[in-house]
This record gives C-alpha cells, structure tokens and sequence, in this order.
C-alpha cells in the first residue's frame, strides 16, 4: 500500500512546516501550498488523499478551495480538514455546510490533529475500497446479468468472491444444430445477423430467470445458475431458460429463411466448481472450470433436434417440476464411466 500524500494549505511559512512536520512523524507524505490558488492546482493534477486547509489564505481561501474540490466529481471524494484560528459557530457551519469533513480551531494539540488525520485516512481507504469493489462487480457483471442482481450485487459487494472458491453451480451450455455447415453457403453479414438473433434470444432467457451469461462460444453460449448470488432453484432455473428458449424459437424462425431454422441443443449439470475471476490481471473473465463445466458441455453434445439433456444430479434437484424421460447410463466422450442422462419434455 503507498504511502498516503497530505496536503497542507496555510500561508503562514511556519505553521505549514509544523503540521509537515506532524505528518512526517506520522508516516505520511506533506505536500506545502502556500495559498489557495496552488493548493486546487495541486488537487486538480495530482490528488492527495486528504487535504488540511486554513481559512485565511491569499487568492482563494480555504471555504472557496473546499467548495471546488467537493464541487468536482473527480475530487469530491477526498477528504479536507478545515484547520483555522476561526473558532466561531458560523465559520464551522459554512464549512461543514460546504463539505468539509473535519474543523479544528487553532492553537490546536498535534495529537488531536493526527487522530482526526488518522480516522479520515481509514475512512478514505474503506470507502476507496468499497468504491474499487463496485465498480469491479459492475465491469463484471452488467453485460451479463439482469440489472436487479447487479444492483443486489452492488448492495452488498462483500456476498460476492471474485478471487476463485469452490461453490456449487448449475451449468447450461446451448449450441445451434448445423450451425458449421449452413455457414459454408450463407453471406457471411447475413450468417452474423442470424447468429446474433439467436443469442440474443437466448440470453434474454438467461436473464429472465437469474442466469448468468458466462461466454460465447462460437455458435454456442455458457450460463451459469446459482452464483455470483445463491439461488435455491438454480437447477430448475436453468431447466426453466432452456424451455423458454425452445418456446420461444418458433417465433424467431418466421423471420428466417427454411435453410437458417436451425434447433438449439442444450446440456445442463449441476456440481461443484472453482468460480471467480480467472485469468490475468490484465485481462480477467468472471467464470467457472472444472468437471461440472465439462459434463455440462459433453451432455449438451448429446443433445440433437433441440433435445434438453440433464444430468442426474440435476434431474435430482428438479424431478418434482419437470417432467424428464431418463434415457439411461450414456457414453459420454472424455469419461470412463457411463452417465444417466434425463431428456427434458416440459414442466409438471
């Protein structure tokens, strides 16, 4: 963690090298304005993380560098402590009112002056921390998720492990039919365009019942149930997307000419998996790895004709909902052992 950076804004040569002084004792970092006009350059180009400011100062003073910085989005964050020899109600109540987050008349005790420093530090840092969590949850999740589990997201940042733990998660994996060799003979913008009305039409199925869009894959799409929130019927959610999804195809394929009418294959399991932020810190994707993904993508390779295949452990959680004809133990492609299978026809 870097050293913290103090501004110290006081005309006066010897005060400003008494509070320097103080922070330097401290472990901060003094950064001297000797007025105000200096003292909003300083902020505007290279932020401090707090500001004592004087009252009384040439140019611009300190209520007039106070209302700036709380004025500007890009400032309004750091905190100022007004420190002045103006000891009346009227000046504390123009400064607070104006956004300053501490006063302190002169003469004051340094030790005052370095608890009040040492208590808008930790609350700068909890409140950055807290602002760094949102606008990560945000990045990672808006273009994927239903705006109302953002929001509960952005509620309480803390529910949600973007570092990676194991969690248990259904997986939905859906593929177009066909889709590889209908694309050997269509114009490539007309192929995107269809492509793209598929997935969208499955994604607002994602979305409309808590999935989690995780990647694209081709002609195919990942979602995962149950995570970053905990959903009790995450298995029957996911079931319930993929039912939607097929209802909803016919409407789509009026728009479509015959040869671009293609089924839409699914595959849905339910088991632990390793969630989070994975990757670099560069380039970072919020998704799931382990076996639970990979018998979910191998059950929806099963799949043909727009067919609904779930696994057992799913079957399990949602056999009083759905309705599943179980096809039996299935060669699955990368397994040594065979896997009961469930083909999905509708809802009980």
């Amino acid at each position: 963690m870097s050293i913290p950076k103090i501004l110290i804004a006081e005309d006066n040569r010897d005060s400003r090298e008494l509070v320097a002084d103080i922070l330097d004792s401290l472990g901060y970092t003094p950064v001297m304005a000797e007025d105000g006009r200096r003292a909003l350059d300083i902020v505007q180009t290279d932020p401090p993380d707090l500001v004592i400011l004087d009252v009384n100062m040439p140019g611009l003073d300190g209520f007039e560098v106070c209302a700036a910085i709380k004025r500007n989005p890009a400032t309004a964050k750091i905190p100022v402590i007004m420190l002045t020899a103006q000891t009346d109600v009227d000046s504390r109540v123009s400064a607070l009112g104006l956004g300053a987050d501490d006063y302190l008349p002169k003469p004051f005790h340094p030790r005052e002056l370095a608890a009040r420093i040492h208590a808008r530090i930790r609350a700068k840092e909890v409140n950055d921390l807290l602002r760094e969590q949102r606008e990560q949850i945000q990045r990672t999740f808006e273009r994927f998720v239903a705006p109302e589990i953002v929001e509960q997201l952005l509620d309480d940042p803390t529910r949600v492990q973007l570092g990676g733990a194991e969690t248990t998660v259904t997986v939905l994996f859906a593929d177009l039919e066909r889709f590889t060799t209908v694309s050997e003979h269509a114009a490539p913008t007309r192929l995107l365009e269809v492509l793209n009305g598929y997935l969208t039409l499955l994604v607002r199925c994602i979305k409309s019942h808590g999935g989690t869009v995780n990647k694209y894959l081709g002609d195919g799409i990942m979602a995962l149930y149950n995570t970053p929130l905990p959903q009790e019927d995450h298995a029957l959610r996911a079931v319930k997307t993929a039912l939607d999804a097929r209802a909803a195809l016919p409407d789509y394929y009026a728009e479509l000419e015959p040869e671009l009418q293609l089924p839409v294959n699914f595959g849905i399991h339910t088991g632990k998996a390793i969630v989070g932020n994975i990757g670099t810190p560069e380039l970072m994707d919020f998704t799931a790895v382990g076996d639970t993904v990979n018998l979910a993508s191998r059950l929806q390779d099963l799949s043909d004709h727009g067919e609904i295949t779930i696994s057992q452990d799913s079957h399990r959680l949602v056999a009083d909902q759905v309705l599943a004809e179980c096809v039996g133990p299935r060669i699955v492609r990368g397994r040594e052992e065979q896997v009961v299978t469930f083909l999905v026809q509708g809802l009980r």
